[in-house]
């Protein structure tokens, strides 16, 4: 079994100071002690969200503080291929379903997007509803033994996007707009375009995309692209979008997203 992760935001600069002992206090100390019940001797990994990975062993625990023995540093900060998850906003927490499982899948960041069609409204709230987000990936980043945190972008309006879409473009990314009339499945998209440049998917409402949205986007940059002969929910579209790019690319010769960093382990300064 891997060993579950916490998150230490100054780690690099312990590995820096080559630190061979850590501690962890706060919200992060009280979960491993009287959640998950972590005692001495156990193997935990720290990471700073960032790419970077201790390996330890407890050598104290209480619910105030564990202190541990570094026994290594891993960085895996180097990324192949960056994936970004545009998100519409969708009810019933759908779009925090989408979130949680694309992080799992290993995006890297996230765009709350204000589309057309979307039933939900973050109006007056945006800063609390973008640190759910936040809060969500957070969690499942853990839970998936991720030594890279998904960040959570400021949300955009259909305009705003489109512009976003233009620059990443400009810089080589693959923008893949998901729709249920396009024509030319994403997997076939993927093979054609191959493995360079960053991924961005981009996913409609429960009301879908409208058609003067799809015309800025795909003026953009975007291309429309086909995610299953069925309807999917928002909730699971990015997931199955992102499951999908990555057996394409390894089809290919190439694997994707996290899977393709090389990770160096580093005793000292990095």
């Amino acid at each position: 079994m891997t060993a579950p992760v916490y998150l230490l935001p100054d780690l690099r600069e312990y590995a820096e100071k080559s630190a061979t002992v850590l501690r962890i206090t706060g919200e992060e100390a009280r979960h491993a002690v009287t959640v998950r019940r972590t005692r001495v001797g156990e193997e935990i990994d720290v990471c700073d969200g960032d790419g970077l990975r201790a390996r330890c062993v407890v050598t104290a625990a209480d619910k105030a503080e564990l202190v541990l023995q570094v026994n290594e540093y891993v960085d895996e900060s180097s990324i192949g291929q960056r994936w970004v998850l545009v998100q519409a906003l969708a009810k019933g927490g759908r779009d925090e379903q989408a979130v949680d499982m694309c992080t799992e899948y290993g995006v890297h960041e996230i765009i709350p997007w204000f589309a057309e069609r979307a039933v939900v409204s973050w109006k007056g709230k945006e800063t609390k509803r973008r640190e759910r987000w936040q809060s969500i990936a957070q969690a499942a980043a853990k839970q998936s033994r991720r030594s890279w945190l998904p960040r959570v972008a400021s949300p955009v309006t259909s305009e705003s996007l489109a512009d976003a879409v233009r620059e990443a473009t400009g810089r080589g990314a693959r923008v893949y707009l998901c729709h249920e009339e396009a024509s030319t499945p994403l997997s076939s998209r993927v093979r054609e375009d191959g493995s360079t440049g960053d991924v961005w998917v981009i996913i409609g409402p429960e009301g879908g995309i409208s058609p003067e949205e799809c015309e800025l986007l795909e003026g953009a940059g975007a291309q429309k692209v086909l995610l299953a002969p069925h309807v999917l929910r928002s909730s699971t579209a990015g997931a199955y979008a992102f499951a999908t790019i990555a057996a394409a690319s390894v089809s290919e010769g190439a694997s994707a997203g996290e899977t393709t960093n090389e990770s160096k382990s580093v005793q000292g300064t990095l």
